[in-house]
C-alpha cells in the first residue's frame, strides 16, 4: 500500500495568514525576522520541501513495484528449478532435498496437525 501524500495544515494556515497580513501592509515588518517577506520565504521553503518529499514517495513507490515484479520472476525461476530437479531426480531423492524441496514422506498436512492438536487438547482437559 503506497504511503499517502503529506498535507500540511501549518502551510495552509500560514498562507491564509500571509494573505491577511498582505492586506494590512505589503511591506509589514516588525523586526526580529517577523516580516511578511520572511513569512513568504518560509512558506516557499516548506512548499519546496513537500514537493521534494512527494517526488521521493513516487520514486519509492516505483521501486517497490519493481521489487515486487522481480520477486515474482525470481519465485517462478526458483519453482521451475525445483520442479526440474524433481523431474530429473524424483521428489523422494536427496538432490530434491538439497534443492530445497520437502520429501512427500516428511510432509505433514494441516488437517493432520489440527487433528493431533485437538486430540492433545482433549487429553489435557480430560486429564
Amino acid at each position: 500500500m503506497p504511503r499517502p501524500k503529506r498535507l500540511s495544515r501549518i502551510l495552509e494556515k500560514a498562507q491564509q495568514r500571509a494573505s491577511g497580513l498582505q492586506a494590512i501592509d505589503p511591506n509589514l515588518d516588525f523586526g526580529n525576522s517577523n516580516s511578511l517577506q520572511n513569512l513568504r520565504q518560509q512558506i516557499e521553503e516548506l512548499r519546496t520541501q513537500l514537493n521534494t518529499y512527494h517526488t521521493a514517495l513516487a520514486v519509492v513507490q516505483a521501486s517497490r513495484i519493481d521489487i515486487e515484479q522481480l520477486e515474482k520472476r525470481l519465485n517462478v525461476v526458483c519453482e521451475n528449478m525445483l520442479l526440474s530437479v524433481a523431474g530429473r531426480y524424483g521428489k523422494e531423492s536427496a538432490e530434491y532435498v538439497m534443492a530445497g524441496g520437502v520429501l512427500k514422506s516428511d510432509r505433514i498436512h494441516k488437517s493432520t496437525i489440527n487433528r493431533l492438536k485437538s486430540f492433545a487438547e482433549k487429553v489435557n482437559v480430560n486429564g
